[in-house]
């Protein structure tokens, strides 16, 4: 008996592409494979993904290093699709969604959970999604809703930044670092940025007041002191910084370690200057919807942009890892989802 037209079509559309993993590991273990389809509950919207971004959070989630990452995506193996940040439009809505309809353009985050490297993802309602401005890419969407909302939650939840104050941020010219240089300007901060040398053009023109090049120059060791030290690639430490921190001053990372988790122990303990990491994935999700929604009013009226680094398409994931895990990265880089 043959296989109509429309028994296989149905069969398609049941399923998807999507990036996963059988085992922990570097950028070698993503495969391109077929998952199936979600289909959206009574309060939930289907979207159809055009665009997510790969950052240092989704290496760690894929090496599933440091090991308490685990405890979210599979203690042996990965279990789940990567991929939180995404940019597209709405395929379908549950029945009780009022909010979005059909063919919508959006933007936001699956965090905590993952699944935004496929095809298709299911988010809430009233989860952390956002209608995508006009004249805004899938891109620069997906970027505002990774680096963008990592940014504004170091800035605003945790260091409470405040205008007149002075910030470092170390990593200026990466995917966080060019949004917290933006929102700290915004904020009325006093910002120096840190990068390489091709990047002090880009820096500055994101309206930091100064730029170091840590190329040429130990930015620890200039003898300027900050308010706030937000070192958004994670690679140097509460002991390098701890000398250029004022009195009552923070020092923030992206990236968790065990010699962190220490000195903010230690800091709560002794001296005046504290030290802080912070799984902005974790945030409630009123909190992080409050923030996307403000971060999609900047953006709208342009006093944020989004600086997208490299662009790959999703049947080059590996490549796509690989550049991240350089710690290079210039901006953002996104995946297309075709």
């Amino acid at each position: 008996m043959s296989t109509t037209t429309t028994e296989r079509t149905t069969r398609t559309d049941t399923r998807m592409k999507a990036v996963a993993a059988r085992e922990y590991g570097g950028p070698e273990v993503l495969q391109l494979c077929s998952a199936p389809k979600p289909t959206p509950e009574h309060d939930e919207v289907l979207i159809r993904v055009r665009t997510s971004t790969v950052g240092p959070a989704n290496s760690a989630m894929r090496e599933g290093r440091p090991f308490p990452v685990r405890f979210f995506s599979g203690l042996r193996r990965p279990t789940s699709i990567p991929g939180d940040a995404f940019a597209g439009e709405i395929a379908a809505v549950g029945r009780d969604v009022t909010r979005f309809a059909v063919g919508d353009r959006v933007f936001g985050t699956t965090a905590p959970e993952s699944g935004a490297h496929a095809e298709y993802v299911c988010v809430p309602e009233d989860g952390t999604l956002e209608l995508t401005p006009a004249g805004v890419s899938n891109a620069e969407a997906a970027a505002v809703a990774d680096n963008g909302l990592t940014a504004v939650l170091f800035l605003r939840d945790v260091a409470d930044l405040q205008p007149g104050q002075s910030i470092l941020v170390n990593g200026a010219s990466g995917g966080i670092g060019t949004f917290a240089v933006q929102l700290a300007t915004h904020a009325g901060a006093e910002v120096t940025g840190v990068c390489s040398t091709r990047n002090v053009d880009l820096v500055r023109s994101l309206g930091a007041d100064a730029v170091v090049d840590y190329t040429t120059t130990d930015v620890a060791g200039t003898g300027e002191t900050y308010d706030v030290i937000f070192d958004a690639v994670g690679k140097g430490s509460f002991a390098q910084f701890e000398n250029a921190l004022n009195p009552d001053g923070l020092y923030m990372t992206t990236v968790p370690s065990v010699g962190i988790l220490l000195y903010m122990a230690w800091t709560r303990l002794v001296g005046d200057r504290r030290a802080v990491f912070a799984a902005t994935g974790m945030k409630p999700a009123g909190v992080r919807k409050k923030y996307l929604g403000e971060l999609r009013e900047l953006l709208d009226s342009g006093m944020i942009r989004s600086v997208i680094g490299r662009r790959y398409p999703v049947a080059e994931i590996v490549e796509a890892y690989r550049y991240v895990d350089t710690g290079h990265k210039r901006g953002t880089a996104v995946v297309t989802i075709d």
